[in-house]
């Protein structure tokens, strides 16, 4: 069974930079599609950003594009999201996700079937 365990939450003001970072266990690691969601308080879950099983494709939500990053170590079975200039309304819950196909891309959260347990990021203005 897959385990995602997600770090590096807290809270930082406005024009801040976090990186989070995220393990997993699970051989299938290097042939899946992995993805950050967030949810803020009142809020749906939305897509952030998403990345390939090679690291070579990855796609981002509008609001922070150019500003975070997602990246991937397949050697680590790890996967970041460095987010830079950040601004008070990316405060959410930020969860880590894993595809339930290998070799499938997607941004539906129905589409994955592992989630990390969350960790909090605030920004202060």
């Amino acid at each position: 069974q897959v385990q995602l365990v997600e770090s590096g939450g807290g809270l930082v003001q406005a024009g801040g930079s976090l990186r989070l970072s995220c393990a997993a266990s699970g051989r299938t690691f290097s042939s899946v599609a992995m993805a950050w969601f967030r949810q803020a308080s009142g809020k749906e879950r939305e897509f952030v950003a998403l990345i390939d099983w090679t690291g070579g494709s990855t796609s981002y939500t509008d609001s922070v594009k150019g500003r975070f990053t997602i990246s991937r170590d397949n050697a680590k079975n790890t996967v970041d999201l460095q987010m830079n200039s950040l601004k008070p309304e990316d405060t959410a819950m930020y969860y880590c996700a894993m595809v339930r196909r290998i070799w499938y891309i997607s941004e539906n959260p129905g589409d994955f079937g592992s989630w990390g347990q969350g960790t909090q990021v605030t920004v202060s203005s």
